[in-house]
């Protein structure tokens, strides 16, 4: 299947001059998305991870059927407040602003291999910024996961040794 055929192009947003990759329509397309879910599963069956992880929004749509395929527990990785337990926090800059992200003390146990999915690569800094947080938590990144790269914004390279596999790339 032609998964690129269900990702739709929307010209400038969410500013002009920024082509959007939108996902909904392979979300709205349960084959696409069936296909895309196990096309990442066969990639993540030879990493040997212990647990699949998912900053929020977007990465939790493929990290969570993801991680049932696999028999995973999924860690999933929020902004302030959203978790109900305590939390490792790990702070990062954006190119305008800053972020956080939290995950439950007890998510990821020491010396696990953690893959991390999410659905698009762009500048990378959410990605390595959920890198750090397992990792300061007493992880190991087994690798990055992901539907779309934008190779353009040289994501890839914020993320140093971590191993990286793309889906679909422009």
């Amino acid at each position: 299947m032609d998964l690129a055929a269900h990702i739709r192009d929307v010209p400038d947003f969410p500013k002009p001059g920024v082509l959007f990759k939108d996902i909904t329509p392979l979300l709205a397309h349960p084959p696409a998305f069936a296909a895309a879910v196990d096309r990442l599963a066969a990639h993540a069956a030879g990493v040997g991870a212990d647990s699949v992880a998912a900053a929020e929004a977007r990465g939790f749509l493929f990290a969570a059927p993801l991680a049932l395929k696999l028999g995973k527990p999924l860690v999933p990785l929020r902004k302030p407040g959203k978790l109900p337990y305590r939390t490792h926090s790990y702070k990062y800059d954006l190119e305008y602003g800053s972020a956080e992200l939290h995950m439950h003390v007890d998510g990821v146990a020491p010396g696990a291999r953690v893959l991390v999915v999410d659905d698009v690569l762009a500048t990378g800094g959410t990605m390595a910024a959920a890198g750090k947080l397992i990792e300061a938590a007493g992880g190991a990144v087994a690798g990055c996961l992901f539907l779309i790269e934008l190779t353009f914004l040289q994501g890839r390279s914020r993320l140093g040794e971590y191993p990286v596999f793309s889906l679909l790339t422009y």
